[in-house]
């Protein structure tokens, strides 16, 4: 007898952003939503609910001038329950009310938030909701008194967009309710790094961050998974920083033309947004070709797991650099902070950045195909699609309606994840009782 569709978590997951994707639609689609009060173009209202739940940025229209309040509040809403993970609230809601949790729901809060053990899942749902709030409301004062007190924005106004960019932020959304995204501050510490400590934080994945909170003092004791994706965290932002900052020092059309201080700011700060932020202080299509290629390498490689971040995850990247290290130096097994890694999680780091690849290159010549953009332009959109970051050299816009669709697939497909939608494709697991004769076909 087949097993119901929803009872496998690797499928439900995805059905749940699919929902999620079509109420925002929807409700993007009310003349309510629209500045001009006209039903909104079907395929703008799903690329802009895709982009949100998907915490991902891109879009077609001005987010500041096209959407009324109400269609930005819809927006708002949509990338914070995407970040938040749709069973990931939806199991904590019931954590609260009932003060317990069946095996059932564990498992599928778990295909979410890739908890190692059952066990772990209550305490991260916990630190999800306690993070969440905390860092949203510190990020959204310091920014409503910043835009009141030394930019003139009225209360309402500077308490909105304040809010907004807060929540934004700390799920590596990247929408703004400004045409010009963060550009009008790429000066001001003050609104630039809390932004960039929030992203920072969601980037490293609330597993990691629910054992920060109490070890976070003894590296010592960390798990090789906090350990690598803190390690990453660290060495990707420096290199990402320096290669910015001496690819664009002296380009005008960027950073060229700041003040050292503002120089460093501005490095620093689209070396986070690379990541999976998506907010930019500078114009990305003026960037020098070489800090765009820079920048491609970054999107795709992404933020820690089980967070708000896109990408294959800095774990991923970091195992099959060990991996490689490992043949090199001729051992038998794959080790790292004197543990062995064991083949059943190399063989999926190895799956999903083929899987990412692959994605990322038939995308790439697909819409090369359609438009007579360079390459440079359109893997770079495609990247930040599939990576979930929403950084654009502002051609997003302009592409056919045929490649903003394969946007959407890409902004989703990089959301819930390779494996999973792999997963959530299978009618059935079966287990074959009976291996084949072992051969050694030659590699290199």
């Amino acid at each position: 007898m087949r097993r119901p569709i929803l009872d496998h978590p690797a499928r439900i997951v995805p059905l749940a952003f699919l929902a999620t994707i079509v109420v925002g639609t929807i409700l993007l689609l009310l003349p309510l939503s629209s500045a001009d009060g006209q039903v909104a173009p079907f395929l703008t209202a799903l690329f802009t609910a895709t982009s949100a739940v998907c915490v991902t940025g891109l879009i077609v229209v001005d987010t500041a001038t096209y959407w009324t309040p109400f269609g930005q509040g819809v927006i708002m809403a949509l990338f914070q329950v995407g970040g938040f993970g749709i069973m990931a609230g939806a199991t904590l809601l019931g954590l609260m009310i009932t003060r317990r949790m069946r095996l059932g729901r564990r498992l599928v809060v778990q295909a979410e938030t890739k908890s190692l053990t059952l066990g772990d899942v209550k305490s991260v749902l916990a630190t999800i909701l306690g993070v969440t709030v905390l860092f949203e409301a510190v990020v959204a004062v310091v920014i409503i008194l910043r835009l009141h007190m030394t930019y003139g924005e009225p209360w309402g106004a500077a308490i909105w967009n304040g809010l907004f960019h807060a929540v934004s932020a700390f799920n590596n959304a990247g929408f703004s309710t400004y045409s010009d995204s963060l550009v009008q501050f790429a000066l001001d510490p003050v609104i630039l790094l809390p932004l960039t400590v929030a992203i920072i934080v969601s980037g490293l994945g609330f597993p990691v961050i629910n054992e920060l909170r109490g070890d976070w003092r003894k590296p010592d004791q960390w798990s090789i998974h906090a350990r690598l994706t803190i390690y990453g965290t660290v060495f990707l932002l420096i290199a990402g920083f320096f290669a910015v900052l001496v690819a664009e020092w002296n380009n005008g059309a960027t950073i060229g033309d700041f003040t050292t201080g503002g120089k460093v700011l501005n490095a620093f700060t689209h070396s986070v947004m690379s990541r999976t932020a998506g907010f930019n202080a500078v114009d990305v299509g003026q960037m020098r070709p070489e800090t765009l290629l820079f920048t491609d390498g970054l999107m795709l490689i992404g933020g820690g797991s089980a967070g708000t971040a896109g990408g294959i995850k800095v774990t991923t990247f970091l195992l099959l650099g060990v991996v490689v290290w490992a043949e090199i130096r001729g051992r038998a097994d794959v080790t790292v902070f004197k543990r062995r890694i064991c083949p059943d999680v190399q063989r999926q780091a190895l799956a999903v950045v083929l899987m990412a690849v692959g994605l990322v290159g038939l995308a790439t010549l697909a819409i090369l195909s359609m438009t007579t953009f360079p390459l440079d332009r359109v893997l770079f959109e495609v990247i930040s699609a599939f990576a979930t970051v929403g950084l654009s050299t502002g051609i997003t816009a302009d592409l056919p309606p045929a490649a903003q669709s394969i946007l959407i697939a890409l902004m989703f497909v990089g959301r819930v994840g390779t494996i999973t939608v792999a997963a959530a494709l299978a009618l059935r697991t079966r287990h074959v009782p009976y291996r084949y004769p072992q051969e050694r076909p030659i590699v290199g």
